[in-house]
């Protein structure tokens, strides 16, 4: 199973390893992991698996080192610097620690587009993080692996903790007092990833998601944080949204084809998967609202975090005792009818989701081109009250780009990429609020799924092409007059609120809060996208 071309590119990079296994086929990684006591069988099939403490991804522990080839990261609270020499001593750690132990090594992909394809290396110390990575990357073809030369490479070992808290350039230390054993290290001129202290697979697969943010702008591709499906007359669209707004629900529409569920670039060719499989969040998973998911979950798949019954492995979807973020990974041909090259042409249709527990939002509204990137920078979705503790009301989040943490730069750099995208190939833009009507989160109820699903069909058809908009005297989004298939009262958010006097005082502190957080970009959008925003209403004295 050794390989002395693998071990002598990780000799180069420092990194010494024991035993090497590359890239080992999902049954052998499964047979594997369960030998090893990592995970269990359930009674579908899928291995389940634990991630210890961490079950979530940790940006507060995420560095990029501070050096020659990072000179366009926009430095801040989503990209914190640590210093050359901090990211070295980690290195050398890591090596120690592996030298006698054994590895699994994946080969592979991310890119599904030739053009762009980018080759990746994920040398991992758990079994079933290999498996993750054979699932989630793009599997390379036994031809592939003739002469395989990785652009980037990810050194996996979360079972082993930080030794202190990183220092940064000008001398501070991230994350305050604060005590982490995590460490998620990038070094941009390096190509390499260090992952310790924490074992939750998704930071595997954002590491490398924010590499590809930073290197492809370079080469006039814009990368996503969205789902993408195609219609079947090969019309694509694409799904940008937070957590909990329905992105990966909506994507997974029998009706249409899926490219992939939450990374893609756009260049001139059109749309590209990122991934060859799918990460998705499970809690509470329905066989009725999501069954191609439901049914993708299955023997090589991963369940990380989701309760099983001990004797019969009967799966709890919705038992949340160890986390919310209960996840699912499965390769992308587990969802019928997918398209299997990761390949679309050029969006027709893309829709930004929120979930506006406020309840103000319509559920549906055209974007221009100026209000797209107004809303692209803001990435609004909100928590709710109830979701984790002190949070008493709708929390607002902003998130650039919908996926701010994994962005390392200015994210008007992506915005105007999106923008002259949407222009060049005459995309249509929409808003659609996934979360409440009819008053707020407690008062009003949840934005019903079949609505959502007849609003989305409606756009993507092209019936609301011809139908007279509105312009919302707060938010100045482009409100469709009707829509077939769905209440017309439910297209006016005001006229489902019992009391008007409540809504108009709930959407006029949103468009607060918008504007208050669109000052960041104060001075560097043109003042088109500066206007596109909400109507600030006089403050009541």
């Amino acid at each position: 199973m050794d390989d002395p071309t693998v071990r002598a590119h990780l000799d180069a990079a420092d990194i010494t390893v024991g035993p090497l296994h590359r890239n080992l086929p999902a049954p052998e990684l499964i047979a594997r992991s369960l030998a090893r006591g990592e995970g269990v069988f359930a009674a579908n099939g899928a291995l389940v698996v634990t991630t210890g403490e961490r079950t979530g991804r940790s940006p507060a522990d995420r560095y990029i080192v501070d050096e020659p080839g990072a000179e366009d990261v926009d430095w801040g609270a989503s990209n914190q610097p640590c210093t050359p020499e901090f990211f070295d001593r980690q290195v050398r750690r890591v090596s120690d620690y592996l030298r006698r132990r054994e590895v699994y090594v994946f080969d592979g992909f991310i890119g599904a587009e030739p053009t762009y394809r980018t080759p990746i290396r994920v040398v991992t110390r758990a079994s079933w993080h290999g498996l993750f990575a054979h699932t989630l990357f793009v599997r390379p073809e036994p031809i592939d692996l003739e002469d395989f030369e990785p652009a980037f490479t990810v050194i996996d070992c979360g079972e082993l903790p930080v030794d202190a808290r990183p220092e940064a350039p000008n001398g501070d230390t991230g994350g305050g007092d604060r005590p982490s054993a995590a460490f998620v290290g990038v070094s941009l001129s390096r190509r390499l990833v260090v992952i310790l202290g924490t074992m939750y697979g998704g930071e595997v697969k954002k590491a490398l998601f924010t590499a590809m943010n930073y290197l492809l702008p370079k080469r006039n591709v814009l990368p996503m944080h969205c789902s993408a499906t195609a219609g079947p007359k090969g019309d694509v669209a694409l799904y940008f949204g937070l957590s909990g707004t329905g992105k990966t629900t909506l994507s997974a529409d029998p009706a249409r084809r899926l490219i992939g569920d939450d990374e893609h670039g756009w260049s001139d060719h059109g749309v590209f998967n990122f991934e060859g499989g799918c990460y998705a969040k499970v809690i509470r998973l329905s066989p009725v609202q999501e069954p191609q998911i439901f049914d993708a979950i299955r023997f090589g798949s991963i369940l990380e975090n989701v309760i099983i019954d001990p004797v019969t492995r009967a799966i709890d979807w919705d038992d949340d005792s160890i986390t919310e973020n209960t996840r699912a990974t499965y390769p992308v041909t587990y969802i019928p009818n997918a398209i299997e090259t990761g390949l679309g042409g050029t969006p027709r249709n893309v829709f930004f989701l929120a979930c506006d527990a406020y309840g103000v939002l319509p559920p549906i509204s055209k974007l221009t081109p100026e209000m797209a990137s107004y809303h692209f920078l803001s990435g609004f979705t909100a928590k709710v009250a109830g979701t984790e503790e002190g949070v008493v009301e709708p929390e607002p989040t902003f998130s650039a780009c919908f996926g701010a943490p994994f962005m390392p730069r200015d994210p008007v750099v992506y915005a105007d990429m999106l923008a002259e995208r949407l222009r060049t190939s005459r995309t249509q833009c929409w808003l659609v609020n996934t979360g409440w009507t009819g008053g707020p989160y407690g008062v009003g109820k949840r934005m019903p799924i079949d609505v959502t699903r007849a609003l989305l069909t409606a756009a993507l058809e092209g019936a609301l092409d011809t139908i007279e908009t509105d312009e919302h005297p707060v938010f100045r989004v482009l409100v469709p007059r009707r829509c077939p298939g769905v209440p017309q009262e439910m297209l006016d958010p005001r006229s489902t609120w019992a009391d008007a006097d409540a809504y108009d005082a709930a959407a006029a502190k949103l468009a607060r809060l918008f504007s208050e957080n669109f000052e960041h970009f104060a001075g560097r959008v043109s003042p088109d996208v500066a206007a596109a925003g909400p109507r600030l209403q006089p403050t009541p004295d």
